[in-house]
């Protein structure tokens, strides 16, 4: 009975044993590092393998999207030619921003700021707000490299129309590389994912609105058409939310428990109307 007592007693002394270093492990500054840094890579394919499990609410957007990229390519020339009349306005600092921080490599040194921020302090709502991040980024920063190649449109700046293009190049050419905008693309990914955090409407929207004027300052400064920007815009939003999707299966950290996914955006396209609509 001594022996039996004895054995029990060694069992649940190994098991809690293991238990307690298994949760050390799991508080590893390591381990949580490569479970991150598996959740950006696997965030990323997720994104692109979406369109092989869209249905038709999915398609429809996609279509909208399209359609709405198609009609206003058709105005690109006279919307270049509109703003000329105010670009003169357009205070200097805002411009330097605009520019500045769509960049790649401004881009990465913030989403990486807030990454190890988390990390470091142990806050894991933080450290999945990095990872929606990067893998945002790298997601949409990867396809526009692609796509810019593939399509080889011309700038504004170029002197060419809007209706100039200069394809299927490995190499990139430079003022044939407008669309998709990737400053659109990296400065409004941050900006929605970011506004996650929040629960009020004017948070989210004035976090929109910065997350918007990096595009906006490159219509401005010729480098792109408005087409590139609305289209580079609203594939940001995609791109987030299906990644942000994705984390909810490996985080325990959730966006607004109380209602996470009471915000959505539809797209509306008609003759007389072209739009982002956003519900919350």
């Amino acid at each position: 009975m001594r022996l039996i007592k004895y054995f029990i007693l060694v069992l649940l002394t190994t098991t809690m044993t293991g238990q307690e270093l298994q949760i050390k492990k799991e508080k590893n500054l390591w381990n949580n590092f490569t479970y991150d840094v598996g959740n950006i890579f696997g965030g990323v394919g997720y994104s692109y393998s979406r369109p092989f499990h869209w249905k038709g609410n999915d398609w429809a957007n996609f279509g909208y999207l399209t359609g709405g990229t198609l009609l206003l390519f058709t105005v690109d020339d006279e919307l270049s030619d509109w703003k000329n009349g105010f670009e003169d306005d357009i205070p200097d600092f805002v411009i330097d921003y605009g520019n500045e921080y769509g960049s790649p490599e401004n881009n990465y040194m913030f989403t990486g700021g807030v990454y190890l921020a988390g990390l470091f302090t142990k806050n894991e709502k933080l450290r999945r707000t990095g990872v929606l991040l990067i893998s945002s980024a790298t997601a949409g920063g990867f396809l526009q490299q692609v796509s810019k190649r593939i399509i080889g449109r011309a700038r504004p700046k170029s002197g060419a129309s809007s209706a100039t293009f200069d394809p299927l190049h490995l190499d990139r050419v430079y003022d044939y590389d407008s669309f998709p905008s990737g400053h659109a693309m990296l400065a409004f990914s941050n900006a929605y994912a970011i506004a996650k955090q929040f629960k009020s409407p004017w948070v989210k929207g004035g976090l929109y609105t910065i997350g918007m004027i990096p595009g906006l300052v490159r219509i401005i400064d010729d480098f792109h058409w408005v087409s590139d920007v609305a289209f580079s815009t609203v594939l940001s939003i995609f791109i987030v939310e299906s990644i942000d999707r994705y984390l909810d299966s490996k985080y325990d950290e959730k966006y607004n428990d109380t209602n996470p996914k009471n915000v959505s955006w539809n797209l509306s396209f008609s003759p007389n109307t072209l739009g982002v609509s956003l519900h919350f």
